[in-house]
């Protein structure tokens, strides 16, 4: 833990960038917990968690507005980045050059280390995504494999967390980066939804349309809830020193096949509405499609459990029962 005052005044202060996302949200959930101060950062201005232990303060701001970021961090202990540009319907599939995105996942990043220059004890924790790798021949990621990223937004992703890696080798600040695979699960609040493609599918299945797939199903995913990556988030808080100027991969070890995954949402569906399952079914890939998106991905998380001690905690299948139930 950064520390435990016994005053708001000792508290360390959080700040928490992206605190109305889906992960951000659960992340603040974690952090309501904590006997810290935070400071819930974001466009949509965050909902605190009732109950909270935590001193939170709200600030709905643009960070892309020029002293946005500087002023959101200014006293802050520990930044954790949790921002995501949202395209339509997905936050992943980001046409090349696209600098309103480059602006938000790349640029807000510079700012905050800029923002941060003059106080090399200042932590970041930075959410990235395994899928910067791009499409690994390894079928287990550990985190030392070659990035060798495909698509515009794990490009930025990955430019994203080097500026936050090279200014903790700098000596400018203490910074890691924590890449997350495929996150699913209920939003914290009504105002949250998982853009994700559990809950894609599972919206599909209760509107009574086919689940699809662009592959046969046997294609294999490390599935995290949302709730434990939150909880690898706030324990990296408490490890920064150890965890600082590499990045590490979270996953649960455990590569689902997708089809099954499908298969057991269409039923948990027609569970709670009383209709047939809907069908799974494989279809054409789009043209936008990846290598990557036809690749296994398990993870292998044991380096940065050795460290926090953190390990996943809620089953797959309770996890889809959850993200089922609150759609």
């Amino acid at each position: 833990m950064p520390g435990q005052g016994g005053g708001s005044v000792n508290r360390p202060v959080v700040v928490l960038l992206g605190a109305s996302g889906f992960v951000g949200s659960a992340v603040l959930g974690e952090l309501a917990r904590c006997p810290w101060r935070v400071r819930a950062v974001s466009r949509r201005r965050a909902v605190v968690p009732p109950g909270a232990v935590a001193d939170i303060e709200v600030h709905g701001v643009d960070l892309t507005v020029p002293g946005a970021m500087a002023e959101a961090v200014v006293d802050a202990d520990v930044v954790i980045h949790s921002v995501a540009y949202i395209a339509g319907s997905s936050s992943w599939r980001i046409e090349d050059g696209d600098s309103g995105a480059e602006r938000v996942n790349v640029g807000l990043v510079r700012d905050l280390v800029a923002a941060l220059r003059d106080r090399p004890a200042a932590k970041v924790v930075f959410v990235g995504a395994c899928s910067q790798v791009g499409p690994s021949a390894r079928s287990v990621l550990d985190g030392s494999e070659p990035d060798e990223p495909e698509g515009e937004y794990d490009r930025q992703k990955l430019a994203a967390e080097r500026v936050v890696l090279d200014a903790a080798a700098a000596g400018v600040i203490r910074g890691t980066s924590l890449r997350l695979p495929t996150v699913f699960g209920p939003g914290s609040h009504p105002g949250v939804r998982d853009k994700g493609v559990v809950s894609l599918m599972a919206g599909r299945a209760l509107s009574g349309e086919a689940i699809t797939m662009w592959h046969d199903g046997s294609v294999r995913r490390d599935l995290l809830h949302v709730r434990d990556a939150a909880r690898a988030v706030v324990a990296a808080v408490g490890h920064v020193g150890q965890l600082s100027g590499r990045h590490w991969v979270l996953g649960t070890g455990v590569g689902s096949p997708l089809g099954d995954v499908f298969r057991t949402v269409a039923s948990l569906v027609a569970m709670r509405t009383g209709a047939a399952a809907v069908p799974v079914v494989s279809v054409e890939p789009p043209e936008y499609a990846e290598v990557s998106d036809f690749r296994d991905v398990v993870v292998d998380a044991s380096a940065f459990r050795g460290v926090t001690g953190w390990r996943p905690e809620v089953p797959l299948g309770r996890g889809l029962e959850e993200t089922v139930a609150a759609l």
